[in-house]
């Protein structure tokens, strides 16, 4: 799985609303006795994208997002898990699931700020 300690704040919640997703998704696929390479490869992948994401901390949630950064069958993967494992998240993550829920209700928003990325910020803070 990808190293989740490069994301902070908000971008991690957002990582961590992700993964236990996918968890849902591959327990009731029978995923859960071989780890599946397509759930992880997506975990990775959607662990780069948010480290990526221009909006840095200000994120908006997917379906919000004027960006769209996730490549056309990885998108389809993400609302398959997202569709299929949303509504069974209010009973093993409720609060996850709630605050989920409410940070879709936001301002629509604009456009993103330049290098506001993680990935920006960490390759300052390296080279000072």
């Amino acid at each position: 799985m990808a190293n989740s300690e490069l994301l902070s704040g908000k971008l991690l919640r957002e990582y961590q609303t992700i993964a236990a997703m996918v968890e849902i998704y591959c327990k009731a696929h029978k995923h859960n006795a071989k780890p599946v390479s397509d759930c992880q490869d997506f975990l990775v992948y959607a662990h780069t994208k948010l480290d990526r994401c221009p909006y840095g901390q200000d994120k908006p949630t997917c379906n919000k997002c004027p960006v769209h950064c996730y490549k056309p069958h990885m998108k389809e993967k993400a609302r398959d898990i997202m569709m299929f494992a949303g509504p069974k998240m209010l009973l093993p993550h409720p609060i996850m699931a709630i605050r989920h829920l409410l940070s879709g209700r936001g301002p629509f928003p604009g456009k993103p700020p330049a290098n506001q990325s993680n990935r920006h910020l960490r390759k300052n803070a390296e080279a000072q």
